[in-house]
């Protein structure tokens, strides 16, 4: 539970916004509130699920991969459930590991719903990626696994159909991330799937940390493989536009995808997070071809123009310059990623410079995502990490296998504050973290954070305190845009200045946050305007709308609740 504090001190965070505004910088962020906590509420929500590596000390690639998670509200009763993403065995087995799908209660509790909701089907699953690409009202889940990946249609009440035989997917490569995304705006969700490496039992290769133990090995001993693009076509069916599209190449080691729009052109571009090859920029071409630009954008390499691992991957306005920026999960020793938008196709790695290469060099990042924890307005940045090796400390003295997440705040102007540790002793607990998402499950303003574990148990961390600020939560409908609204823009404007976020699917590593959008507002209690801009060039305007409310906005029909 969040300390209690006194009524001065709850105080101060206003008084001290009040000086800012008076000297006229109300836009610059407020000192971190230090009573906000991340409380892990796991068993007490109801979850219980262990991920399963199938390990058996062969030290097969897969096993140090993990698998994805998903916040997404299945039922649209407005309440993000939750999708836990699991492993198997290897070889002949007795018991069945299966995915998770947890019913959210509306009371802080899940109810685990998998059996008979068809989704209960066992597979060396990897990634998930949620999307209505039938427009019928219900989201759509997708899954990588290293055997095969299924499409499960949603057929209402909790249940889905695989409809993959017949839908036209055929993804039998490793599948790690995926999204969703509607990039040629026909008003229909395509999907992009990220794969790994050429990879089997039988071409599993060793390597060793100190010359004698087998151990896991890096990507650079296996050949790389295309990640896919497939058009949606409508009636259920969809085709391999790979090569078509300008998205084929069989070099790519891909961990991660992000659908954003860095030249605010309108239109959905690509960026690819490769894991020991040159990540990849797709600038989306308006004709269902894209460019690769990572080389030229900067995007590509790290400071020192050598390929990193780079892991899990999101795009955010973070310095509300208008322009998106990229953040990137890397290896040990290594720092994540944080490539500024500069505009005009150029972006600059401002994470050597700064805390965020300071308090991450040593952390191996798998999922890594921008959200806004304290509601201040701007947005900070979630590390889940965890080395791939269990014996990394033998070898590495300062590197460990189990590693806390990390946590940086914003403060504005491009500067950030590692406040990890004063989140309460739950969050700085070191654990070997994979996927991770955020959504406020619990409905009470802030958001909260999910984190798969490679063979270990999910965390639910609830957000206490967060929503000591004011809040606005924004969840869109298309009618002639897609019906999950990807690719739409919504715009605020309070006293704190201009904010703005996209709907997207994928991101993070393998996993997909809800697909609502929070703003943080401070203390402001007054949004003077709410703009949507659909991919189907419908635009919408709002004005003066109250903060603390969960809105629903459908495209043809604006605010419905």
């Amino acid at each position: 539970m969040a300390e209690k504090t006194t009524g001065h001190k709850k105080r101060w965070p206003a008084l001290l916004g009040y000086l800012l505004c008076a000297v006229g910088i109300c836009s610059a962020a407020a000192p971190a509130n230090n009573t906000i906590r991340f409380v892990d509420s796991t068993s007490k929500a109801g979850i219980h699920f262990t991920h399963h590596s199938g390990a058996t000390g062969k030290r097969y690639l897969p096993e140090t991969m993990g698998s994805g998670c998903a916040f997404v509200d299945l039922d649209g009763d407005g309440w993000p459930d939750i999708l836990l993403i699991n492993g198997t065995d290897f070889g002949p087995h007795k018991q069945r590991w299966l995915p998770a799908f947890y019913h959210n209660n509306h009371n802080g509790t899940f109810t685990d719903v998998t059996r008979g909701s068809g989704l209960d089907v066992e597979m060396y699953g990897m990634g998930v990626a949620v999307a209505d690409y039938d427009n019928d009202g219900l989201p759509d889940v997708y899954i990588t696994a290293l055997d095969g990946d299924h499409l499960f249609h949603n057929e209402g009440h909790g249940h889905f159909r695989d409809v993959t035989a017949r839908s036209g997917i055929h993804n039998t490569n490793f599948g790690t991330s995926a999204a969703w995304l509607d990039y040629d705006r026909d008003g229909k969700a395509d999907l992009f799937v990220a794969n790994y490496v050429t990879w089997s039992k039988e071409k599993d290769q060793r390597c060793s940390l100190d010359g004698t133990n087998k151990s896991y090995c890096t990507p650079e001993v296996y050949k790389g493989t295309s990640s896919k693009l497939y058009h949606n076509l409508g009636n259920g069916k969809f085709e391999d536009v790979t090569r078509k599209a300008g998205l084929g190449d069989a070099t790519s080691k891909s961990l991660g995808v992000v659908v954003f729009d860095y030249n605010g052109d309108g239109w959905p571009d690509l960026f690819v997070s490769n894991d020991t090859q040159p990540n990849k920029l797709y600038r989306n071409n308006k004709n269902g071809t894209f460019t690769e630009e990572g080389m030229q954008a900067g995007v590509a390499y790290g400071e020192d123009g050598v390929a990193r691992g780079a892991m899990g991957a999101d795009a955010g306005d973070y310095d509300r310059s208008g322009r998106p920026s990229l953040i990137v999960g890397n290896f040990a020793n290594q720092m994540l990623g944080l490539y500024h938008n500069e505009g005009k196709g150029i972006f600059v790695d401002a994470a050597p410079s700064s805390t965020v290469g300071r308090a991450s060099l040593l952390s191996l990042t798998f999922g890594a995502f921008f959200f806004d924890y304290d509601l201040d307005g701007w947005d900070d940045i979630l590390a889940a990490n965890g080395h791939i090796e269990p014996d990394i400390n033998r070898v590495q003295p300062n590197v460990q296998y189990r590693e806390p997440p990390l946590l940086l705040r914003n403060q504005s102007k491009g500067h950030f504050e590692n406040v990890s540790k004063q989140l309460g002793a739950d969050f700085q607990r070191p654990i070997v973290a994979r996927g991770a998402a955020d959504a406020d499950y619990d409905h009470d303003g802030d958001l909260d954070v999910l984190i798969n574990t490679n063979n270990g148990p999910a965390i639910l961390f609830t957000n206490e305190g967060g929503n000591r600020n004011h809040w606005l939560n924004v969840r869109l409908t298309g009618t002639k845009s897609n019906r999950s609204a990807l690719g739409a823009t919504v715009r605020i404007e309070s006293a704190l200045g201009k904010q703005w976020q996209t709907v997207h699917s994928g991101s993070s590593y393998c996993s997909q946050s809800d697909l609502a959008l929070t703003f943080g507002l401070g203390q402001d209690k007054m949004i003077s305007s709410l703009e949507v801009d659909w991919p189907s060039g419908t635009h919408q305007q709002f004005k003066n709308i109250n903060p603390n409310q969960f809105l629903t906005i459908n495209e043809s029909r604006g605010i419905v609740k």
